[in-house]
């Protein structure tokens, strides 16, 4: 599915007099309107980096990136609109979604930690084969749960926190370790 479709899967959610699990479910319905919004915001705000899109033209290799995601994951509202507009402005690289929860269940692939962490970039080669895989957050991100999981911080302090250093970073975290992982790419072909 492509983003459009990603987003219609949100309207279909919210406009199902039953939703289906897990949006039936008062809680999850509330995240999933709130990533819907986020997701809105984003999309019209974010400016993608421009050493980024160079580098993604400079990387010598056509990329297909699959994003594994979810409605109900915060962080999905945070990156997926990053990852989405880096794939549409790159005459480079084209992309798909996939939902974690459905068939092929590609995300067994692609644990982290042994969870099933979302979203998941995970982007090949024109031969099928993984150039490099990101996700489920940026490392920034990701340290501030573990610490927040270590101090015994509750659900709404960790989502809380989150948010704020989501909105504080604007998206540079994300598209420094994407830059970083693209030129990787580039210094492998060199050497090859």
């Amino acid at each position: 599915m492509d983003y459009k479709q990603f987003l219609q899967l949100f309207e279909d959610i919210f406009n199902s007099p039953a939703p289906s699990a897990p949006y039936d479910k008062p809680d999850y319905l509330q995240y999933t309107r709130l990533n819907h919004s986020r997701m809105k915001r984003w999309t019209k705000t974010l400016e993608p980096d421009p050493a980024l899109l160079q580098a993604l033209q400079r990387a010598g290799e056509k990329q297909h990136w699959i994003i594994l995601v979810e409605p109900w994951c915060g962080d999905v509202a945070h990156t997926l609109p990053f990852l989405v507009k880096l794939a549409e402005q790159s005459p480079f690289v084209t992309y798909e979604l996939q939902l974690r929860d459905s068939e092929p269940y590609l995300i067994n692939s692609y644990l982290t930690n042994g969870g099933k962490s979302i979203p998941k970039l995970i982007a090949r080669a024109e031969d099928g084969s993984d150039l490099f895989t990101w996700g489920p957050r940026p490392e920034a991100a990701q340290a501030l749960m573990d610490r927040l999981k270590q101090e015994g911080a509750d659900f709404e302090t960790i989502k809380t926190e989150l948010q704020n250093w989501y909105n504080a970073d604007k998206g540079r975290s994300l598209q420094n370790e994407l830059r970083q992982a693209v030129d990787s790419i580039r210094q492998q072909l060199q050497v090859a």
